[in-house]
Order: structure tokens, then C-alpha cells, then sequence
């Protein structure tokens, strides 16, 4: 087909887009570039354009954006462990001793230390005679005596396991893991947290598993505090927070499995999935404790159950359910051995040619030897 003819306007368009050099394209520079054409539809018959939404506020974020309800707390990014100022108490001990020997021979040059304090200590008379102290001799010993009050006013003792926390007016400067004499500024508080590695045994927390059933859970945690800043400053107290979370968690994950199977369908590992299951269990619940304790600067090592048991006021009905449990897989599991024995009793009876039944004489005979071989078996089963 032929090709319509293109309009004046597109054609000198396409003309002067042509001409432009492709240097300024590439270069980005449109001071050089030629100024659109005007259009030569007139304002009046422009169609009205809608009016544009105003553009959001940079807090207004949308729906999809924000993280779910059920999503764990994210980490205060601000609130990170760093390097304290600290120094070796050492070098606090050695600047304090250098000023108080400042401030003794300011003392003794100007005559102030007494003759039988000098004679006591075989120190020479000072050369001058004794006019006292000046105000440079006061301000200089006044200063050598602040240097020794802040030298040994910041001395501390770090430990192995534990760690200083620094702020100086509200403001977080730093933690100090350092162990040994240690200096820190005495204008700073400190506040002490233990960063071993520790244990948690939890008390019979309730629960309800899948199908309703109330329980007592156990739980067994192993944690240490990874970030001192975030544990000690981002909440008011992290052990605290770690056990009401270790009780929420457990909550959530022993909902979504029953706590006996009692005959429900097996899955691929041979049996059906419960809270019987401690490695699964303990699993879940590592994984979800440690994204809720991670925004508190904790590090969960391990979470696991170590006694699922029935509320008292449910345990008795639970126990007889699972006995009855118990003695129908036993049935079954005899009654298919029965089952297996008669026929193979049977088929090897008429393949031989030992005896000639008919439809009515081997239904008699299965019943006669269905009926004695589940007696058998099932007061043997019942004697061991």
C-alpha cells in the first residue's frame, strides 16, 4: 500500500529534528539548541487537560511500601555500637603521680612545706626564702591537683564478659570493651553490660496448639547481647523484652502445628508434622526470635522446647484420646498382619491342590482362620 502523506507540520518536525548537531544531543547542552516550533492550534481549541494530582509528601508512603503489620522491628540505624574513648589506666596513673610531684615541688620551691617535713624527708631548703604563694603558684598547683582528680577519678576496673556503655548528657559516645585498669573520663556515665554468653530457661509458658488444645511450653534459649548500645538504649530493659518476646513466639509457632498426630496422614519424613518435633520446632522458633531481637541489638543462638506438655485442666481428656489413638493403630497394624497371613494361608492351600473350595467353603474357612489368628496375635501382642 502506499504511504499517506505526512502533514506539513510533522514533516518540518522530523526536518528540523534532523538538523540538530548530534555532539549537543550527546552533550547535553540545550543553551545551543533551536527553539521549538510554536503551534499553530490556537488556545481556544486546545482540549482541557485534567487537572494532575498534587504530588505526595515525602512521609506519605505508600500501602505497598510499608512493611506488614506482622512484620518483626527494624533496627534503629542511628543507635550503633561504636569505640568509646578510653586509654590504658596506666597512663592515668603515671599522669596523676607527675602531677601531684608538680604540685609537691611548687609546694616546696616556695617555702611552704614545713622544716620538719623536709628534714623528716632529707629534702634541701629551698634556695629562696618564704614568701608564700602567688596567684601563677596557686593556679599552677590548683591545676596539677585537677589533673591528678580527673587522672584518678576515671580509673575503672573492665572485665572479661562485660562492657562499659559511655553517654555525656544524653548522648551516646561509645562502649568500651577493654579489660583490665582502664581510664575513662569521669564526666561521662557509665553503665555496665554483660556481654557473655548466657542461658535462659523459661517457666510453663501457656499455648494452644492447631486444633485448640491448651498447653504448657518449656523453652530453652541461648543468647548474648551483640550490640550493647541498641540493648541498652533502645529499650528499657532487654531481658525483660527477650522474655516477652520468647512467650510470643512460642505462642505463634506452637498455633501452627498439633501437638499429637493421632493417626492423621504421614508426610514424607514418616509421620505427621507436631510439636513432638524439637528440631523442627526449636527451628522456628531460633528463626523468629532472633528477627524480633535483632532490632535490640540481641543475638539468639538457639530456642528450643524442652517440655510440650497439656494444661492440667485438659491433660486427663488429651491422655485418653491418645491411648485410644494408640490402640487403633495397634488394631490396625494386627488386623493387616492377620489379613496378610490368611491370604497367603489360603492361596498356598489351593495352588497346591491340597483342597478344593468353593466360593462358600472359602469364606468359611477365612473366617475360621481370620478368627484364630487375630486371637493369637492379639493375646500375644497384649502379654508382651
Amino acid at each position: 500500500m502506499p504511504e499517506e502523506p505526512k502533514a506539513p507540520r510533522e514533516l518540518a518536525v522530523r526536518n528540523r529534528r534532523d538538523s540538530i548537531p548530534m555532539d549537543l544531543l550527546f552533550r547535553g547542552d540545550t543553551a545551543e539548541l533551536p527553539k521549538p516550533l510554536k503551534s499553530p492550534i490556537p488556545p481556544e481549541s486546545r482540549e482541557p487537560q485534567e487537572p494532575q494530582e498534587p504530588s505526595k509528601a515525602p512521609h506519605d508512603v505508600p500501602e505497598s511500601a510499608r512493611p506488614p503489620a506482622g512484620a518483626p522491628p527494624r533496627p534503629d540505624r542511628d543507635v550503633v555500637e561504636r569505640r568509646g574513648p578510653a586509654c590504658s589506666g596506666w597512663w592515668a596513673v603515671s599522669v596523676a603521680l607527675l602531677a601531684l610531684a608538680g604540685a609537691g615541688w611548687l609546694a616546696w620551691d616556695s617555702g611552704f612545706v614545713p622544716g620538719r617535713v623536709t628534714e623528716f624527708l632529707h629534702v634541701p631548703e629551698p634556695p629562696r626564702p618564704r614568701h608564700g604563694f602567688d596567684a601563677a603558684r596557686w593556679a599552677a598547683v590548683c591545676g596539677c591537683w585537677t589533673v591528678a582528680l580527673l587522672a584518678l577519678g576515671g580509673l575503672t576496673r573492665g572485665r572479661v564478659g562485660s562492657a562499659w556503655v559511655l553517654s555525656l548528657f544524653g548522648r551516646y559516645r561509645g562502649s568500651v570493651r577493654r579489660t583490665g585498669l582502664v581510664w575513662i573520663s569521669p564526666l561521662m556515665l557509665r553503665r555496665r553490660v554483660d556481654v557473655r554468653l548466657r542461658h535462659w530457661r523459661s517457666d510453663p509458658m501457656p499455648a494452644v496448639d492447631a486444633q485448640g488444645a491448651e498447653l504448657r511450653v518449656v523453652v530453652l534459649v541461648v543468647w548474648q547481647v551483640k550490640d550493647t548500645a541498641r540493648a541498652l538504649l533502645t529499650v528499657d530493659d532487654h531481658t525483660a523484652y527477650l522474655a516477652e518476646q520468647v512467650e510470643a513466639v512460642t505462642a505463634r509457632v506452637a498455633s501452627r502445628l498439633p501437638a499429637d498426630s493421632y493417626g492423621d496422614p504421614v508426610d514424607d519424613h514418616g509421620g505427621a508434622p507436631t510439636l513432638r518435633d524439637t528440631e523442627a520446632v526449636g527451628d522456628a522458633l531460633t528463626r523468629a526470635l532472633a528477627a524480633e531481637c535483632r532490632a535490640v541489638g540481641i543475638e539468639v543462638f538457639s530456642a528450643r522446647p524442652t517440655r510440650v506438655e497439656y494444661a492440667p485442666e485438659v491433660a486427663a481428656a488429651m491422655q485418653r484420646r491418645q491411648i485410644a489413638a494408640i490402640d487403633a493403630k495397634h488394631r490396625d497394624s494386627v488386623l493387616t498382619s492377620v489379613l496378610d497371613a490368611v491370604d497367603d494361608t489360603v492361596r498356598r492351600l489351593t495352588d497346591r491342590g491340597l483342597v478344593a473350595l468353593d466360593d462358600y467353603e472359602r469364606k468359611a474357612l477365612v473366617k475360621d482362620l481370620t478368627v484364630a489368628f487375630y486371637t493369637a496375635r492379639g493375646s500375644a501382642v497384649d502379654t508382651h
